[in-house]
C-alpha cells in the first residue's frame, strides 16, 4: 500500500452529481410515500431536508421542529423555520418540554446525558407518530462521521427508516448543503444536538471534524491501520480516540442479536 501524508489525504469530492445520485435513490426508496424529517436548524437536517425536496418535491415532505425551549437555541429554531419556508415545506412545531418533564419527574432523572437521550427518543416517537399517521417514512439526518463515531442516540435519532447522508462525512455534508442552497449561516454553524446547554459535537467528541473525517476515511475506506495514520502525521492521541469511539459504539450500528 502506498501511504500518503496528512496534507495529501483528501476525501472524495462532492458535487451536483452526488446530489442527483442520492436524491434519485431516495425517490426510488420512498416509492411515493411522504418523507418525514426532523429539522433542527443544523447542517445535517437542513441538507437532508433539501435533498428530500429535490427527491420528491416539497409537497411530499413534512418537516418537524421539536425544540426543548430550555436547551434548544432560539436561533436554531428560527433558522429551521426560515429554511422550511424557503423550501416551501409544510411543517409542524412541537415543543417537547412537558413530555421530557414527565420522564424527568417519573424517573427522577438528574444526569444531563441520560435526559439528553430521553429527548432524542421523544423526538423519534413524534416523528414516527406522523409517519404512522401519514403512511410515510422517517428520514434520518445522521452522517457517516456520526455513525462511525457513535455520535447518536440508539433508538433516538438513530431510529429511522433511511439515512440518505449516511455515506457522507460531516465535511462532505457541509459541501453538499452549500450545493443544494442551504444558507451559509447553517452550513457553517458548529454542529450540536443541543441536548443540554452549551453542547457542541466537537467539544464533546474532543476532535475537529476536519481531522476526524480524514482519520475515519483512512481507517474504513483506505485500509489504513491506526499506526499507519500516526505515521502519516496525525496525532496518536486523536487517532486512538477515534478508534476507541468506533469500537465502543459498534453495538449502535448492529441489529440486536437473535438467539436460537
Amino acid at each position: 500500500m502506498t501511504h500518503k501524508s496528512v496534507v495529501e489525504l483528501r476525501l472524495p469530492e462532492v458535487d451536483l452529481g452526488t446530489a442527483d445520485r442520492l436524491s434519485a435513490k431516495l425517490r426510488d426508496y420512498a416509492g411515493g410515500k411522504k418523507l418525514i424529517v426532523g429539522v433542527s436548524g443544523g447542517v445535517d437536517s437542513a441538507t437532508t431536508l433539501a435533498l428530500c425536496v429535490k427527491a420528491v418535491g416539497s409537497e411530499n415532505v413534512l418537516g418537524l421542529i421539536m425544540p426543548d425551549t430550555r436547551t434548544t437555541p432560539q436561533e436554531d429554531v428560527k433558522d429551521a423555520e426560515e429554511l422550511l419556508t424557503l423550501l416551501k415545506v409544510k411543517h409542524e412545531k412541537h415543543t417537547i418540554d412537558s413530555i421530557v418533564d414527565a420522564y424527568r419527574s417519573e424517573l427522577s432523572v438528574l444526569d444531563a446525558k441520560l435526559l439528553g437521550n430521553i429527548k432524542a427518543r421523544v423526538r423519534m416517537t413524534i416523528l414516527y407518530y406522523y409517519a404512522n399517521k401519514l403512511g410515510g417514512l422517517v428520514v434520518g439526518t445522521g452522517d457517516r462521521s456520526e455513525l462511525l463515531l457513535g455520535y447518536f442516540t440508539k433508538y433516538g435519532d438513530g431510529g429511522v427508516d433511511i439515512l440518505p447522508l449516511g455515506s457522507l462525512y460531516k465535511t462532505q455534508v457541509r459541501r453538499l448543503g452549500a450545493l443544494l442552497g442551504v444558507p451559509s449561516k447553517i452550513v457553517n454553524k458548529p454542529s450540536s444536538p443541543a441536548l443540554w446547554a452549551g453542547q457542541t459535537a466537537e467539544g464533546e467528541l474532543g476532535i475537529k471534524y476536519e481531522v476526524a473525517d480524514l482519520i475515519l476515511y483512512g481507517l474504513t475506506e483506505l485500509g489504513y491501520r491506526a499506526s499507519d495514520l500516526v505515521g502519516l502525521g496525525f496525532g496518536a492521541e486523536i487517532v486512538y480516540r477515534v478508534t476507541d469511539l468506533m469500537e465502543k459504539s459498534t453495538h449502535k450500528r448492529l441489529l440486536p442479536p437473535i438467539l436460537s
